[in-house]
């Protein structure tokens, strides 16, 4: 077959206009080895749940709970202030009810900060998997979650008497095995647990800071 000098000259400089667009798109890209980058989505976890809830040392607890420091952005509403607006709005009295506070995610990993509103102390007895901790009226701190309630004397809580406040965290999703160590795993629930719950409470107005320490306590009772 003959191919005619007009048809090869017009098959090269297409070539050569293939890889001129191809290289320039590569340069737009961003990078100046013109290697494509995706955008970094991800956050620390001091800027998870509005920013103000994640202690250093719960930031240190989350990693030990996830193996990763960084983690998909939070929503708008998913905060320690507007869990509170919903805790006082939403109960006028004192009434049990729950609610969510935050969800934090990794590529493999959710873990899911509740809070859960009482009109007394805690009675019943914990689950043989809880170590009991010194901190509020009452913490239990588990490989694969924590669970720690204050009592809360505020003009912003319902009802007359003292709120009883439940800061709940656990891991979602299919219930899996905890991987790590399981002193450390409960060390670090109970250290994300108290973060937030100090900062509910402090949200909140509660007086004294609903008896909790600026620092856990992680010593079992």
């Amino acid at each position: 077959m003959v191919i005619s000098r007009r048809t090869r000259r017009t098959g090269l400089l297409g070539a050569a206009l293939t890889g001129s667009l191809l290289l320039g798109a590569a340069g737009c890209s961003g990078g100046g080895d013109g290697a494509v980058k995706e955008p970094d989505a991800t956050v620390a976890a001091g800027a998870l749940c509005g920013g103000s809830a994640v202690s250093p040392g719960a930031a240190e607890a989350l990693k030990t709970i996830t193996g990763s420091s960084r983690f998909e952005a939070s929503g708008e509403t998913s905060t320690v202030a507007h869990a509170a607006k919903e805790l006082t709005e939403g109960f006028t009295s004192s009434v049990n009810g729950d609610g969510e506070v935050c969800r934090v995610y990794t590529a493999r990993d959710e873990l899911r900060i509740t809070w859960q509103l009482f009109s007394s102390a805690p009675v019943d007895d914990p689950a043989a998997k809880f170590s009991v901790l010194d901190m509020g009226e009452r913490a239990l701190a588990a490989p694969d979650g924590a669970f720690l309630r204050f009592a809360c004397r505020s003009g912003k809580v319902p009802g007359s008497g003292p709120a009883h406040i439940d800061i709940g965290v656990e891991r979602g999703g299919m219930p899996t095995e905890p991987e790590g160590d399981p002193k450390a795993l409960k060390d670090a629930y109970a250290t994300v647990a108290h973060s937030f719950a100090l900062a509910m409470a402090k949200e909140l107005g509660c007086e004294n800071d609903g008896g909790l320490k600026a620092k856990p306590s992680l010593d079992p009772v």
